[in-house]
């Protein structure tokens, strides 16, 4: 790595810096203060010493992911596109942690294809009344993008599987992450369209635009740029298998903030760029950051939250209570264990099934008296892995019912089908045990759902026929690979593999006093009801100011190319090296010292002989040579092997074995450096 950031600075100090042509800039269509963006040097790659910000105008904050947060449907009578807003989008939830003041746009896509003479009437239309700039991304390439790219290589590899053999996932395809690139670009062309890029923040989500910060830094070298994961991030023994793995590492460095749900994914993330990129971190007053060419880049470690008052909302409607009271009816003198999961190799759906056999099987009292109810959400991808888990669940969920069933009991009902949120909410506040038994899940807020809905309200309370001040109970058995488990300490964790320690966890769950399950439950609702949606996007972008408070006290430089693209962040001070001033001063001294580093300055770090060639030889000779002049080679290697190799420079010093060891000429005795001073202890 070293020599890399070497060849980098000599590109900077011979002035070979990258060209980045500035692109003629409008105000932002969605500016609300009118007034002149002041184009600073650093955006069109040059060194960018600007102090100035913009006009005063209104707080903004830029929101950006593969979808927006609208429903899209077409009138029945005019044929026209109509939108509203989806409520339960975390990108229009995280608005609660900005203040009142803050604008807050959103670029995406559409979960809908609009035809390309619609474009233009149906994004002036979303900018106008949603603050919303859709991407637009042609068929061909949005298919090549999301469920190529996307979901085919980057989905399975952050949950740990590799495509070991075509049967078994998907191998690399350059086109299909050409396609994720494009796609990533004309993202960024969007946001360069509503940006005012001295005052914005810009916030990216999820693993869909990973290259997105490089195409945004490379126009803004100051652009201020957040980035949260929201899948898990896997160990650098399975990224390094990522043919694109360099480009991505990059793509996140170019961001000041990037924020990881847990400290494992946040470990790994940083285990990669050390081991990929050979770049070093450290803990900076409470953060951790990674310095990348003068630049810190910060980490945060942030469990997402859910929306309170939209779940309450819910848990207040007569149709919840009413369901709550059907549910309670159809299940009556039985207990209800409840799983809700998207159809996905990695919810661990059969794995559940079998641990709930397994303790039917142990426990015969719990047979015609226990219930799982296992909600299964619409796969959000498709191919032979969806279909061969959905078959499984349905193999096995039958199995369970023709052994164990009786004519007035199904031990297990499998609900696969859209379920209304009043549904969800209502199964949630009936069951006595929540199971999520996923074997790799980024966050999974399903627990945090069952914990508020556990809560209750007047509303629910009356359907359920308890008092309002009567104590609440809620347990959990949760996977100990999804990255809620660390924040709920209450819950019971488990090894989704292990079906023997799944069913005794059940097991616990259900037996366990009540006094036990209302002080877990006390303990999980008060963290789940301070660490919500507003208290989790508040915090980020607190972090994400102050991780870029500095950027007009240092200069930039942006160099290399394509995705290789990075800012070099130096002090004001700094200036660029002169050959010219260089040579004035050495004509003008009369006594010189040169000290010369070997590998990597003598001869280069990659080449498997070591001794100096004949021109760097004769360049040496002509230094020493010289009587106003003295030469050093400073290095680590041992006194043989630099004797041996710098021979024919009879007048050259040496300090060998990083300078324990000092030879003034060839003719010299080697002397060992003198022992520090060290009285002053």
């Amino acid at each position: 790595m070293a020599s890399r950031s070497y060849t980098n600075f000599l590109d900077l100090a011979s002035g070979n810096l990258l060209d980045i042509p500035q692109t003629p800039r409008a105000l932002p269509r969605v500016m609300t203060v009118p007034g002149i963006i002041s184009d600073l040097d650093g955006y069109g790659g040059n060194d960018g010493d600007s102090d100035g910000t913009s006009s005063v105008c209104r707080e903004r904050k830029i929101i950006v992911a593969n979808m927006l947060p609208l429903h899209a449907q077409r009138d029945a009578e005019t044929a026209k596109w109509c939108f509203n807003l989806d409520k339960d989008s975390l990108l229009l939830q995280l608005k609660d942690g900005f203040s009142p003041e803050t604008e807050v746009i959103y670029v995406g896509s559409l979960k809908v294809e609009v035809d390309a003479s619609e474009q233009e009437e149906v994004a002036q239309k979303l900018l106008d009344n949603f603050n919303c700039v859709p991407t637009f991304l042609p068929h061909d390439l949005q298919k090549k993008f999301y469920y190529g790219f996307c979901k085919q290589q980057l989905w399975p590899l952050f949950h740990y599987m590799l495509p070991m053999c075509p049967d078994h996932g998907y191998r690399f395809d350059r086109l299909s992450w050409q396609a994720y690139v494009s796609a990533n670009k004309i993202f960024a062309d969007k946001v360069m369209e509503v940006i005012n890029p001295e005052d914005d923040y810009i916030w990216v989500h999820d693993y869909h635009l990973m290259v997105l910060p490089t195409f945004l830094r490379k126009r803004y070298n100051r652009i201020k740029l957040g980035f949260f994961l929201h899948s898990p991030f896997p160990s650098s023994e399975i990224y390094r298998t990522l043919p694109v793995r360099d480009e991505i590492l990059k793509g996140f460095l170019n961001c000041d903030l990037i924020g990881f749900h847990t400290f494992d994914y946040a470990r790994h993330f940083l285990s990669c760029c050390s081991r990929m990129l050979g770049l070093d971190y450290e803990s900076k007053r409470g953060h951790i950051g990674l310095d990348y060419f003068g630049r810190t880049v910060y980490i945060k470690i942030l469990p997402v939250g859910i929306h309170l008052g939209r779940l309450e909302s819910v848990l207040n409607l007569p149709s919840a209570s009413n369901k709550v009271k059907e549910i309670r009816e159809q299940f009556k003198g039985k207990k209800l264990i409840l799983g809700v999961d998207d159809m996905d190799i990695f919810k661990g759906i059969s794995l559940k099934l079998l641990a709930f056999e397994q303790l039917l099987q142990q426990h015969e009292e719990f047979q015609g008296k226990l219930v799982l109810v296992q909600i299964v959400n619409p796969a959000r991808s498709s191919g032979k892995d969806v279909q061969e888990a959905k078959r499984e669940a349905y193999l096995t969920s039958r199995r369970i019912n023709e052994v164990y069933g009786l004519p007035d009991y199904e031990p297990v009902i499998l609900i696969d089908r859209h379920v209304a949120r009043y549904e969800k909410t209502a199964y949630y506040a009936v069951a006595e045990c929540c199971i999520v038994n996923a074997v790799r899940d980024g966050m999974n807020l399903v627990p945090y759902k069952y914990v508020v809905c556990r809560q209750g309200s007047p509303y629910m309370d009356e359907a359920i026929g308890i008092k309002t001040d009567s104590p609440r109970t809620s347990m959990l058995v949760v996977s100990e690979f999804i990255g809620c488990s660390p924040s709920l300490s209450g819950a019971i964790r488990v090894n989704p593999w292990d079906v023997d320690s799944v069913a005794e966890a059940l097991n616990l769950a259900i037996t366990m006093h009540d006094s036990e399950k209302q002080l877990r439950h006390e303990k999980h609702y008060k963290y789940v009801s301070s660490h919500d949606v507003a208290y989790w996007a508040r915090s980020f972008v607190q972090d994400l100011e102050r991780a870029c408070k500095d950027h007009y006290s240092k200069r930039c430089w942006g160099i290399g190319l394509g995705l290789g693209f990075r800012v070099v962040s130096l002090s004001p001070s700094f200036r660029k090296l002169s050959i010219d001033h260089i040579v004035s001063a050495y004509k003008r001294t009369t006594r010189r010292a040169v000290f010369l580093d070997y590998d990597g300055t003598v001869v280069p770090q990659t080449s498997i002989n070591k001794a100096p060639g004949p021109e760097v030889t004769a360049v040496l000779n002509s230094l020493c040579n010289d009587p106003k002049n003295t030469v050093f080679i400073v290095s680590g290697r041992g006194r043989s092997s630099l004797s041996e190799w710098l021979a024919p420079c009879e007048s050259l010093g040496i300090a060998a074995e990083h300078g324990y060891f000092i030879r003034w000429s060839k003719t010299s005795d080697w002397e060992p450096s003198p022992l520090a001073d060290l009285d002053w202890k």
